[in-house]
């Protein structure tokens, strides 16, 4: 009997059709977002958004849509390929601990260092004792930041097998995007179950509170990058209201409270009115 697995309970038939409504939950959380990088600036507080998944998921589609309206002085994003020759003379955190973003900021890792228990595991790149220490090692790493001014969210982009298909073969056609399918995305297609075993201890070992998982149904991905960017807000939103910081409100909830102080206004000028005739009329 197979053991089911994490991955095997997303649902990955969410899905976003409507074009008009995709494009107005974006806008939502694009602004949403804005707004809270303004207030991580004047609070000090740095995020780190991590991104891992399977090839072809939507990582960076998702990612563009995330920075697309944000103030860019204050974001990176960062794409992590395989180490260079003279990154290899250190411990594999040090490349990472170089792209720390400053207080205030926003780092965003495309990959990240969760290859060392993924690639670099399913490849044969490290060792089993090395990948099998990491884990104790980047949970301290990410504690070590998070007990100071940062907060970090790691997504997990998920498609099915026969999607991930789908997806290369259209990249193979399109002169566009051809660029994006490589041989090595093809190899590492054929070790599907040993990546998702890999995936699978991953989030066993390193999903914690102060740094959770959040796994994305990317069939669809309309879907995937509003549920990415709406959690990215709701991640910001809980910190800041564990730490007593007052949130600012969303637009709508703004035109209302406009909406009803203007009616207050207009009930207290009334109200003098009405006052100062019936002081006429004593006289």
């Amino acid at each position: 009997m197979v053991k089911e697995t994490r991955l095997d309970h997303v649902d990955l038939t969410k899905t976003m059709k409507n074009k008009k409504k995709y494009e107005k939950k974006l806008r939502k959380y694009q602004l949403r977002l804005l707004t809270l990088q303004h207030v991580l600036v004047a609070r000090g507080i740095a995020v780190i958004f991590v991104f891992e998944g399977w090839d072809a998921a939507g990582k960076g589609g998702a990612i563009k849509r995330a920075v697309a309206n944000l103030d860019p002085r204050g974001v990176r994003v960062s794409s992590i390929a395989a180490p260079a020759p003279h990154e290899k003379r250190y411990h594999y955190l040090q490349r990472f601990w170089r792209k720390i973003p400053q207080y205030g900021q926003i780092a965003i890792f495309d990959r990240s260092w969760y290859g060392r228990v993924l690639v670099e595991r399913v490849e044969g790149f490290a060792k089993e004792e090395e990948w099998q220490r990491a884990y104790d090692e980047i949970n301290c790493f990410e504690k070590l930041l998070t007990d100071d001014h940062y907060i970090i969210e790691k997504f997990w982009l998920h498609i099915s097998n026969d999607e991930q298909l789908k997806r290369f073969r259209e990249r193979q056609a399109n002169p566009l995007k051809r660029w994006k399918i490589t041989e090595e995305d093809w190899r590492n297609r054929a070790k599907w179950k040993d990546y998702q075993i890999a995936a699978e201890e991953m989030f066993a070992k390193t999903d914690n509170s102060f740094a959770p998982w959040h796994i994305i149904p990317a069939n669809s991905k309309w879907y995937a990058r509003v549920a990415v960017i709406r959690q990215m807000v709701r991640a910001i939103e809980n910190e800041l209201t564990k730490r007593e910081v007052a949130l600012p409100l969303y637009p709508d909830k703004m035109k209302k409270t406009q909406t009803t102080k203007g009616k207050d206004d207009q009930a207290d000028a009334s109200a003098g009115k009405q006052e100062e005739t019936s002081a006429e009329r004593s006289h």
